[in-house]
């Protein structure tokens, strides 16, 4: 049989009298593959690569992306570094006056509130069912500017700055206090107040349960505790700290909990009391500077729903 009739070498493995040749791979393949494995082994000796027990093996180049982030963030940093100076000792109150400090607030603030407040407040500050709306005129706290960044700073109910907003404070359970009739009573008179369908009868029988149990906190038209120290029509008036106390209006149609008569009831029944925690690096590690604090808070004023 002559070299051009010779059978060509296969494999071995034939589908539907379909054979697989063994032919060998082009030389040029080959040595660029081998050059692949040589260029590879060389990138893990030159570059970190090795997985060790907590790092891997830093590479004889000695390069970092690592590194290299942290030298592109200190030069941010120092390049803002005079705003962020300004900006931890501005004058919240005229913040807004100095257009170039007040726009490099509220862009820093809004990194900062959608890396550490949109879990809670949602990433347009619209809130969720517990979790305050910051977009409206609704503030239990306080919406001047000088009281957001006190608020961020300190949180709301926490173990953990001694300066939080209703520290010890919280909405009680009166299901041990008010009787089932009185509960009926009350329930209908605070639907009443906010403008919803209730029953005539027990809402006017549920005023002088209100008035003995709720009024002291959320006033004796549920105007709320902030109403009942300030006028909404004149925020610029300023109280101490611990004026407010947190207590919600009952008198319109903002509800964190819910305002439906089985949500009401379920408030009656175990109380409420929210928790925030204290951003300040004070009180948390990591935490936020006095700089971001004033950044969230000039932020958040300017969605709209601020004092």
């Amino acid at each position: 049989m002559s070299e051009k009739e010779k059978a060509p070498d296969t494999t071995g493995h034939e589908w539907d009298g379909i054979k697989e040749f063994d032919n060998p791979l082009p030389k040029w393949w080959l040595w660029i593959f081998y050059a692949t494995i040589v260029w590879g082994v060389g990138y893990t000796i030159a570059y970190p690569a090795w997985p060790m027990i907590n790092r891997a093996t830093a590479g004889v180049l000695g390069y970092s992306t690592r590194a290299n982030v942290a030298e592109d963030i200190a030069a941010v940093e120092a390049q803002n570094a005079e705003l962020m100076s300004q900006l931890a000792s501005a004058d919240l109150a005229t913040i807004a006056e100095d257009e170039t400090l007040h726009q490099f607030a509220v862009n820093g603030g809004a990194a900062l509130f959608r890396a550490n407040c949109s879990q809670c407040h949602g990433s347009g500050a619209a809130g969720a069912k517990g979790f305050p709306n910051l977009i409206d005129d609704a503030w239990i706290w306080g919406g001047r500017i000088d009281e957001i960044a006190w608020t961020v700073a300190n949180g709301i109910r926490n173990e953990d700055s001694p300066d939080a907003r209703g520290y010890g404070g919280m909405m009680q359970s009166f299901a041990d206090i008010l009787s089932p009739e009185e509960m009926d009573q009350v329930i209908n008179h605070v639907l009443a107040i906010s403008g919803q369908e209730h029953d005539a009868e027990l809402a006017a029988a549920g005023e002088t349960v209100y008035l003995d149990n709720c009024a002291s906190c959320h006033g004796e038209n549920g105007e709320g505790s902030l109403a009942a120290t300030r006028s909404y029509e004149d925020p610029e008036v300023v109280y101490p700290d611990g004026e407010m106390t947190g207590a919600p209006r009952l008198s319109d149609a903002i509800w964190l909990y819910g305002g439906s008569e089985e949500a009401i009831h379920e408030t009656l029944m175990n109380g409420r009391a929210g928790v925030m925690p204290a951003w300040s690096e004070e009180w948390r590690m990591p935490g936020l500077t006095e700089a971001e604090i004033n950044a969230v808070a000039a932020y958040v004023h300017q969605l709209g729903g601020g004092q």
